[in-house]
């Protein structure tokens, strides 16, 4: 087996790989460009990568031999998984391995920005002796604001604590009893921005959260704020920072990732002394990257070896005539999960999956583990993977449970699930139609319908009465959006209709603001499947 490692991992990780017999071990000195890439993976049967080494289209379809790429450490942004997966190959992660080395980095980030440590150390390097340039705070008594409290969010929390601040924590989807069992106070983020004298993120980069601290919410903070970024560039807007810094706003800031990185080197963030900087070290201590670089090495080794598949991202832990029979529910459950993870509120605080006629027979946790990841992408952005779910689920305090019914019902094999919050419930279930396998949603909100799980759905609860199809219809086209199907259930003749609409291309804000305006309808939102 021909084994490539693109990027720098632990020499007790290629250690173990190169005593299995019949593994060619190929080690690059350097990262190389995707074009000098493509002749060296022609005949690899593995690779190896971290976060450097970009794994593309061009890479997989040039990598004839390939059977699975492992990515030393969490995210896998760097790989096009989605054509890995149509390729057959499996691409496997180190889930967890860098907790503790994230949080560590971050809260020494913390001190060493309330006490000036870098700046100072640069001075006396150059001779100087300046007590009175680098006089900083006590972080006793301060308030920090986390925002993201995930595992690293977690950890930075408890060593806040433990150096005497108060802890004030936004996430959206953490419960309150989870909150309380980290001893952390939570808050809306105007909150945050008003009290914290530090804020560190610890959010996934995704649509919601890019640029989320910009000139506009930096306006609300302190203005002796100091604000921490060790968790994905882009967080933060570097143009808006720089200015806020430049102004006196902040009083400094601490970053070790960026927008671009490599950080461009006349990047202006690098002209402020006020501003810590490192090369995205999160991950890099000597524990992180043997632990990373070991369990990548015997995933990857116990795959090769004994087709056993383990962390990986793209396929469930199965058998393949077992994974032929269960895919057809795995499929039907992330998008049950997309679907809920869209319309439910973001704070949940149980998620009950019930497996029901033949349904209940199969291997059940492939398949939860695909509603989690739908129901949590939301949440977690391309970060979250059937690895992970569990683990982010608990982080959240979102309780997770399996249910097998012998429930008579109108289907042979049914999945349902049931999203709680506040004492409210959303629910929905899908069955498999036929011999070509096609999953259908037939329940939402209790209500029995059938939709085709595709593309965008338009749903909203409206009064039965005539014209209200065609009134939404002229709506549409006004905006120049197409009707792909539409599913209707009503409880009686004139009385609530639920109305679930498959459109052909998402519609416009402003277009779901107008359907809203009218009093007979109500509930109006709308899921990407």
């Amino acid at each position: 087996m021909n084994i490539l490692i693109c990027d720098p991992i632990s020499t007790k990780g290629i250690a173990l790989m190169e005593r299995q017999e019949g593994f060619n071990i190929t080690v690059l000195k350097q990262r190389l460009p995707e074009a000098e890439l493509l002749p060296i993976v022609a005949d690899k049967h593995a690779i190896i990568v971290r976060s450097e080494t970009k794994i593309t289209k061009a890479v997989l379809d040039a990598a004839k031999n390939l059977k699975v790429v492992g990515r030393a450490g969490v995210g896998v942004d760097n790989v096009d998984v989605e054509h890995a997966t149509q390729r057959g190959v499996v691409v496997m992660n180190t889930p967890g391995g860098n907790t503790i080395s994230a949080a560590e980095l971050t809260f020494s980030m913390l001190t060493a920005l309330a006490r000036n440590i870098p700046q100072a150390n640069a001075s006396m390097k150059a001779g100087e002796w300046n007590r009175k340039a680098f006089s900083g705070i006590e972080i006793f008594g301060k308030t920090l604001g986390v925002i993201g409290l995930g595992r690293i969010g977690s950890e930075v929390a408890k060593r806040a604590q433990a150096f005497g601040m108060k802890v004030l924590g936004y996430d959206p989807y953490i419960t309150m009893t989870r909150a309380k069992s980290i001893q952390v106070e939570l808050a809306e983020l105007d909150e945050i921005y008003k009290q914290a004298d530090f804020i560190t993120v610890h959010m996934p980069l995704t649509n919601e959260t890019r640029g989320m601290i910009n000139a506009k919410t930096i306006k609300k903070m302190k203005p002796t704020v100091r604000i921490i970024n060790c968790a994905r560039g882009g967080i933060i807007n570097e143009k808006d920072l720089y200015e806020a810094i430049k102004s006196g706003k902040v009083a400094g800031a601490a970053l070790d990732v960026y927008e671009s990185e490599p950080l461009p080197k006349d990047s202006p963030l690098r002209q402020l002394p006020q501003i810590i900087m490192t090369p995205h070290l999160g991950a890099s201590t000597e524990e992180a990257q043997d632990n990373v670089g070991i369990e990548i090495a015997e995933a990857i080794t116990d795959f090769l070896v004994n087709g056993t598949i383990r962390n990986s991202v793209n396929m469930p832990s199965l058998d393949e005539k077992t994974y032929n029979t269960v895919k057809p529910f795995l499929i039907l459950g992330e998008k049950l999960g997309k679907l809920l993870g869209q319309i439910t509120p973001k704070r949940n605080e149980r998620i009950v999956i019930t497996y029901g006629g033949r349904a209940a027979e199969l291997p059940g946790e492939p398949i939860t583990r695909s509603v989690l990841k739908g129901f949590l992408e939301h949440v977690a952005g391309p970060d979250v993977n059937q690895v992970n779910v569990r683990i982010l689920a608990n982080s959240l305090g979102l309780k997770v449970q399996e249910v097998r019914s012998n429930e008579e019902s109108d289907y042979f094999e049914w999945v349902h699930i049931a999203v709680f919050s506040n004492g409210e419930q959303n629910s929905a279930a899908g069955t498999i139609l036929g011999k070509s396998q096609q999953p259908r949603i037939v329940e939402l909100y209790e209500r029995s319908l059938e939709v085709e799980p595709e593309g965008v759905l338009l749903t909203f609860f409206n009064k039965d009465r005539p014209g209200i199809v065609g009134y939404i219809g002229s709506l549409l086209s006004k905006y120049n959006i197409n009707i792909a199907n539409m599913s209707l259930n009503r409880d009686v003749a004139g009385g609530k209709a639920l109305t679930v609409i498959n459109l052909d291309s998402l519609p416009p804000q402003e277009l779901i603001e107008e359907i809203a305006k009218d009093p007979d309808i109500t509930d109006v939102k709308v899921a990407k499947l």
